[in-house]
C-alpha cells in the first residue's frame, strides 16, 4: 500500500484564482458612476440621448409593477455598466431609471465601460466585455447578484429572429408584449435581491427587525 498522501489545503489547490474587489473598492466605483442624468450629459451624444428618452417614454410601470416597488425597505446600491452608445443599453437602461423613481431604497448609478476596466473586468459576460450589466450591492457594498446583458425575454426573442449575436441598435423599438416581457424580467431581479436583503440575517440585526 503506498504511503498515505498530505492533505492538501482548499486553499491552495487553485492556481490565480485572483482576489475579487473589496467592499471599498465596490463603494469607491459606486462613487465614481453617475446618476441617470448626469451619466447622459457626460457621455451621451445628441443622437445617443434622443435614443435613451425614446426608450424612457416608451417605458410604464403597471399598478402591480409599483406595488412590487412599494414594498421594497432596504437600501439597494445598483451599478450598472453600460455605454450610451449601446443600443441594448438604450432599451433597457431607461426601464431600470423607472424602478428608481419608483422607490427611494433603489440608488441607481451608471458607470461607462471604460471609465474604470479593473472594476469592468469584473463584470464580463462569457468571457467578454458585455453591457449593460447591472450589479446589485448590500447597503454596505457586499455584492449580491449580478445581471446582465439581454434578460431572457430578450434573448428568447433574438433567438427566434436569428439576430443574438451582436448588440441592438436600438433603432427598432420593442413591441409593447417584449418589452412588458422585459420590464418584469428586470423587476424580477430587483425583487429577488430586496428579498434577500430584506431576509438577511445580518442586515435584521443591524436593523432591528
Amino acid at each position: 500500500m503506498p504511503p498515505s498522501q498530505p492533505i492538501t489545503s482548499p486553499r491552495s489547490i487553485i492556481p490565480d484564482s485572483g482576489s475579487p474587489p473589496t467592499q471599498t473598492a465596490w463603494q469607491s466605483a459606486f462613487n465614481q458612476a453617475l446618476p441617470y442624468e448626469a451619466f447622459l450629459e457626460e457621455h451621451a451624444t445628441a443622437e445617443n440621448k434622443d435614443r435613451w428618452e425614446a426608450a424612457y417614454s416608451q417605458v410604464s410601470l403597471s399598478p402591480s409593477h409599483q406595488q412590487v416597488l412599494s414594498g421594497f425597505v432596504r437600501r439597494m446600491p445598483v451599478m450598472v455598466l453600460t455605454g450610451a452608445w449601446c443600443g441594448d443599453c438604450a432599451s433597457q437602461c431607461p426601464i431600470l431609471k423607472h424602478f428608481s423613481d419608483a422607490t427611494s431604497c433603489i440608488d441607481l448609478r451608471f458607470l461607462d465601460r471604460d471609465a474604470q476596466p479593473e472594476i469592468a473586468a469584473h463584470l464580463t459576460v462569457c468571457g467578454g466585455q458585455r453591457v449593460p450589466v447591472a450589479i446589485f450591492f448590500s447597503e454596505d457594498f457586499f455584492p449580491v447578484v449580478t445581471h446582465g446583458d439581454r434578460t431572457l425575454s430578450a434573448y428568447r426573442t433574438a433567438v427566434a429572429e436569428h439576430a443574438g449575436s451582436s448588440c441592438s441598435t436600438g433603432i427598432i423599438r420593442p413591441s409593447e408584449e417584449a418589452l412588458q416581457s422585459v420590464i418584469g424580467d428586470w423587476l424580477n431581479v430587483f425583487e429577488r435581491v430586496q428579498l434577500i436583503l430584506r431576509l438577511s440575517g445580518r442586515l435584521r440585526k443591524i436593523h432591528d427587525d
